[in-house]
């Protein structure tokens, strides 16, 4: 019989452990919190102290017995949630629940699940931290005050259905302001002036610089002109070649928000998605005869901290795999955000030498990927800068200068393993300049002005979106996700080619919160409000305290609005089209995957339909039906024929209506990482 209980969150994460502690140690799972407050009423006492209400969660009842046999069977109950708030308050609740000491040396916690962190961390056990226990209280409670007092007005008002909070509501506001910033957004007209130049048979590309040796802008036609004029011939002048050696240093491992961001871009999951496979990774995956093994720290976090042990390991590794050169001996250690907790280290492997192709066999495709950009990030950040020599070369004529410029790798470096991506999916390229000298002469064999404009901020994707609350330090690490997971789910905004757009709804929804309750969605407060709740973890002030200030403003604000918030009524839009059963008119319907067309005369009439988005293109199945735009269950778009099913016609990538002039077949537009090229899927015709 075993002498100590361990009691951990997941059925994985229990396994995994098991392995490392040996048979006097039972561990079971308390398949997350077992407590909480009630969904039914707010449970929070604001006349004494803001105290809340905590009670067992429905259908834990059994769990709760199962752990309360366990633990009067043995010496000793260990808690060994989450190295966290959350895990923190899970170990509260479940002392509280079997009635063990909390100030006893009860709580055991590791920021990776593997047999030597496991085993140093049941050699020092400690009581619960009541500090970062009522961090965590503070934050149910100040979501509670103010989601379930806003909330119910909003249903009065509004409709049934909505939410208020204070992460939420002011990322709401984010991607409102940035849908005004557009919409109110006036193009400017610029120029850029390309030029082809030529020497020795070989070409190069320019772009022009300036005039008499400034760099000038172009605003207008009249400008482009004036620089055309004052070009005399074919003939440029090498004026000045300037070569340098450029560094580039390898970008920190991830902390979650790094991690959300770049397995947007590389991978394209949402960061539910993300943080749903990192968790199965951190608790472990069966890897054949090693059985279950954590194969990556603890991945909410917000430092870029690497143990002493893993850098060491990474170097042999590094040093073995692509030599001395590639080994980073400098202690590259980047400066600590301002609002960082740096609780934990970065999210990295638990071994280097558990690489992806090793594991892949026994990790699911959506593990496999997610490790491998761990992984491949991590070693990246242990390695050597890449060197780039770089060119730059003026070429001149008369007053006017053109500027080329070109790099290679000398040394890949980090480059040589892992590039970070970016928000508009641009690859870094090589590009190659000819050996020039001052004072030789080139030809130009193309001068090609070119008109733009200046374009709006872009819609935030949810990379962006999770970068910009960062670097406002709004949230948290654990926040992230279920904030923008929450902004979807009450229709306040719906995604449209992976970006974020405001629905009526969310407008309406933020204009009152921004009427009566300023405060809610100030970015400054609610920063301010996380590095407050960052000062009760670290206890500099009681929890009580914050709140009291917080709540005593916020009430006066609650009863102005009860009795001046008028009510709102969003009517649905015509969809200009009759119910084809009872010939009701048809209206526009917001839905948990975007608009769709319903009967108004509903709940007697029940027609709803897909909005089908034409585009322009004859179906070349049938050639009687026209190709619409339609989502799989996914979200993920692509073309099918409007007579289905008596056409089946389906295309991931987008037909055209012309016709390839070598076979005859239709094109379609084919999106890959450097854009969307033109293809004919029946040979190898292509256009740029």
């Amino acid at each position: 019989m075993a002498d100590y209980l361990v009691i951990v969150e997941s059925p994985a994460k229990a396994k995994t452990i098991k392995r490392y502690l040996g048979n006097k140690y039972e561990v079971k799972a308390s398949m997350g919190h077992v407590r909480d407050l009630p969904k039914s009423k707010m449970a929070v006492d604001v006349e004494n102290d803001y105290q809340p209400t905590y009670i067992t969660i429905r259908g834990k009842g059994p769990v709760i017995k199962d752990l309360k046999a366990a633990a009067k069977k043995v010496k000793k109950v260990y808690l060994a949630a989450d190295p966290d708030r959350e895990g923190e308050a899970i170990a509260w609740h479940l002392a509280h629940i079997l009635e063990i000491d909390e100030h006893s040396d009860c709580r055991v916690v590791f920021n990776e699940i593997t047999k030597p962190a496991i085993q140093e961390a049941f050699k020092h056990p400690r009581p619960i931290n009541d500090n970062l226990v009522d961090a965590q209280q503070a934050r149910r409670v100040l979501d509670r005050l103010v989601g379930y007092n806003i909330s119910p007005l909003l249903w009065k008002k509004v409709k049934k259905g909505l939410s208020a909070g204070r992460v939420q509501s002011v990322a709401l506001k984010l991607i409102i302001d940035r849908e005004k910033e557009i919409k109110n957004f006036v193009p400017e007209e610029y120029w850029t002036i390309d030029g082809r130049f030529s020497i020795n048979g070989e070409t190069f590309t320019g772009q022009f610089y300036g005039m008499n040796n400034e760099k000038t802008e172009l605003k207008s036609q009249d400008d482009v002109n004036r620089v055309l004029e004052a070009l005399s011939g074919e003939t440029f002048k090498v004026a000045s070649v300037n070569k340098k050696e450029r560094y580039r240093n390898p970008v920190p491992p991830f902390i979650t928000s790094t991690l959300q961001q770049e397995a947007a871009r590389k991978l394209n999951f949402r960061a539910r998605k993300t943080m749903m496979v990192a968790q199965q990774l951190y608790e472990g995956v069966d890897i054949g005869q090693r059985g279950a093994t954590g194969l990556i720290t603890y991945m909410r976090t917000d430092s870029t901290r690497i143990s002493e042990v893993a850098r060491a390991e990474s170097a042999e590794y590094i040093q073995e795999k692509f030599g001395e050169a590639y080994v980073n001996r400098s202690v590259n250690k980047k400066k600590k955000a301002e609002n960082a907790q740096d609780a934990h280290e970065a999210i990295r492997p638990t071994s280097v030498r558990n690489t992806p192709e090793d594991l892949k066999p026994y990790l699911s495709p959506d593990q496999y990927r997610l490790y491998k950009l761990i992984w491949e990030r991590f070693l990246a950040s242990q390695m050597a800068p890449a060197v780039l020599d770089t060119v730059r070369v003026d070429l001149q004529n008369g007053p006017v200068l053109f500027r080329a410029t070109g790099s290679k790798i000398k040394f890949p470096g980090f480059m040589k393993v892992y590039i970070e991506g970016t928000d508009d999916n641009r690859e870094e390229e090589e590009t190659f300049l000819p050996d020039l000298e001052e004072g030789s002469t080139v030809k130009s064999e193309k001068i090609e002005p070119k008109q733009h404009f200046t374009q709006p901020p872009p819609r935030y994707t949810e990379a962006r979106l999770v970068k910009t609350m960062e670097e406002l330090g709004i949230g948290r690490p654990s926040t992230y996700a279920p904030t923008i997971d929450t902004i979807q789910r009450r229709h306040y905004v719906v995604l449209e080619d992976k970006k974020f757009v405001p629905t009526e709804l969310g407008e309406v929804v933020l204009e009152l919160i921004l009427e009566f309750f300023p405060k809610i969605i100030d970015v400054h407060f609610t920063a301010k409000m996380e590095a407050e709740l960052d000062a009760i973890e670290e206890g500099k002030v009681e929890w009580i305290t914050i709140i009291d200030r917080f709540y005593k403003e916020f009430e006066k604000r609650l009863k102005i609005a009860e009795q001046e918030m008028k009510k709102v009524e969003i009517k649905d839009e015509p969809a200009g089209e009759k119910c084809e059963r009872c010939g009701h008119e048809m209206v526009y319907k917001m839905g948990r995957y975007g608009k769709f067309l319903a009967c108004s005369n509903f709940p007697e009439c029940r027609n709803t339909k897909p909005i089908l988005k034409t585009i322009g293109v004859t179906c070349p199945a049938c050639h009687k039906g026209e190709i619409v735009e339609r989502r799989s269950k996914k979200r993920r778009i692509f073309y099918g024929c409007n007579r289905y099913p008596e056409c089946d016609y389906v295309s991931w990538d987008k037909p055209l209506a012309r016709q390839c002039p070598k076979c005859g077949h239709h094109l379609i537009e084919k999106k890959g990482k450097k854009g969307v090229a033109v293809q004919c899927p029946a040979c190898d015709y292509t256009e740029a």
